[in-house]
C-alpha cells in the first residue's frame, strides 16, 4: 500500500511540506529536533487520525493554529491505480476523513493505511501493561478478520453494561445469566480468533528472530485472560463476590495477554536493551510478514532512529530484512552514512533532509 505523495500542513514545526515518497526506503535525516519524527507522525496522523508522541491533539497542531492536515495519494489495492486520502482533524475535536471522494470512519481508515511504527515505545511490548500486548494482538485480528471489529464492539458494549451492574452492588440473578450468556458469546470467539492469529505469526517471528539474533531462545504464549480448563460461565459465578467489591469484571478478554518468555523467564526480565529491540523489531517484522501473506498487501513501516541501541552489525541485518519485503518504510536517523551502505544498489532508496521543518530531497 505505498504512499504516492504526501502533503503535510500545520503539524508541530512543519508549517507545509510535499513530497513523493520511494514506493520503498525513504531516509529521513536531520540534526535532532528539525522535524524527522514529526514526519513520521504525520503520516501516523494519515493513518489514525492521531500522534504516536501525545494523546493531547493540541501538542500536535502547530502551535496558534486551529487545524492541522495531511493529504495524499495512495495505492490502496496494490494494483498501480492512484486515488487521494486526506485527513484533518481541528482543536475543536472535528476530524474529517475522505477517501477517493467519500467520507468514510476511523476503522475503514486503519485498513487502508496499514501502519507498523517501531520507536523505542515498541519496548512496551515487553516492558509494558498488557493492553499494549493485546493492542498488538488485534492490530493482526483486525487486519485478518473482517469480522472482529464489530464482535471487539459487542463484546466492549456488554462489557460495559456488566461493569455498571457490577457497581450498583447487586445485580438481579436473571439479568446476570442474560449478560453472562452474551459475555460468553462474544469472549469465545474473540479469544478464539486472536488464538488463532498468534499461532499464524509464530513461525514468522521465529524465521525473522533467527536472523536477526541468532539462537536466542524466544517463546510467545497467548493467555486468553481466563481459566481454558475450566468453563467461563463456572468462573464468572465464582468470581461474582469479588467483582460486586470491586466494580468491574475481573476475568474475559479484556484480560488477555502475550507472554513473551526467554528460556521460561519473561523476556521483559532476561534480555538487555539491544535484545530487547531485536525482539520486538522481529514482532513488528512478523506481523508485516503475516499481513503480507494473508492479504497480498504490503504495510507502512514508520522507524524512528533505527541505529539507535544497534552495533553496525545488527543495523544491516534489519536493513536487510526490509530490503526483501515489499513494505514501504519511513525511517529516520541523524547521519544518513549510518545507513547509507546497507541497501543494494538496485532497491529504491530515497534521502530527505529535513531542517527547521523544511524538506529536501538529497539523492
Amino acid at each position: 500500500m505505498p504512499i504516492r505523495s504526501l502533503s503535510v500542513k500545520k503539524i508541530r514545526n512543519i508549517d507545509a511540506v510535499s513530497f513523493e515518497p520511494s514506493e520503498r526506503i525513504n531516509i529521513i535525516y536531520g540534526a535532532n529536533g528539525s522535524g524527522k519524527t514529526t514526519l513520521l507522525e504525520s503520516v501516523h496522523f494519515l493513518g489514525l487520525t492521531r500522534s504516536f508522541r501525545t494523546n493531547q491533539f493540541r501538542y500536535l497542531v502547530t502551535s496558534s493554529e486551529r487545524e492541522s492536515l495531511v493529504f495524499s495519494k495512495i495505492d490502496a489495492a496494490g494494483n498501480g491505480q492512484l486515488k487521494p486520502l486526506g485527513v484533518s482533524r481541528g482543536l475543536d475535536g472535528d476530524v474529517a476523513i475522505r477517501f477517493n471522494g467519500n467520507s468514510i470512519d476511523l476503522s475503514e481508515l486503519a485498513s487502508l493505511v496499514p501502519l507498523q511504527l517501531i520507536n523505542t515505545d515498541t519496548f512496551e511490548l515487553l516492558e509494558g501493561s498488557p493492553g499494549t500486548r493485546r493492542q498488538f494482538i488485534d492490530w493482526g485480528v483486525f487486519h485478518s478478520e473482517p469480522v472482529f471489529i464489530q464482535l471487539w464492539r459487542a463484546f466492549k458494549r456488554v462489557l460495559q453494561q456488566r461493569n455498571s451492574l457490577l457497581k450498583c452492588g447487586k445485580i438481579d440473578p436473571v439479568l446476570r445469566q442474560v449478560w453472562d450468556q452474551e459475555f460468553i458469546q462474544y469472549a469465545e470467539q474473540l479469544t478464539s480468533m486472536r488464538e488463532h492469529y498468534i499461532e499464524q505469526l509464530k513461525p514468522d517471528f521465529e524465521e525473522i528472530l533467527l536472523k536477526l539474533v541468532g539462537d536466542l531462545s524466544i517463546t510467545l504464549k497467548f493467555s486468553a485472560g481466563w481459566d481454558q480448563k475450566r468453563p467461563l460461565d463456572e468462573l464468572l459465578a465464582e468470581n461474582l463476590s469479588r467483582d460486586l467489591k470491586q466494580g468491574f469484571t475481573s476475568i474475559g478478554p479484556q484480560r488477555a495477554d502475550l507472554k513473551v518468555k526467554s528460556e521460561g523467564i519473561s523476556a521483559a526480565e532476561r534480555l538487555s536493551r539491544g535484545q530487547k529491540k531485536l525482539v520486538v523489531s522481529a514482532l513488528k517484522l512478523a506481523q508485516g510478514a503475516l499481513f503480507h501473506r494473508l492479504s497480498n498487501r504490503a504495510c507502512v513501516y514508520l522507524i524512528d532512529d533505527l541505529p539507535s541501541e544497534l552495533d553496525k552489525h545488527h543495523s544491516r541485518l534489519f536493513c536487510e530484512f526490509l530490503e526483501q519485503t515489499n513494505n514501504q518504510c519511513f525511517i529516520t536517523c541523524v547521519d544518513p552514512e549510518s545507513l547509507s551502505r546497507f541497501w543494494e544498489p538496485d532497491t529504491a532508496v530515497a534521502y530527505f533532509n529535513i531542517e527547521a521543518g523544511q524538506l529536501v530531497q538529497t539523492h
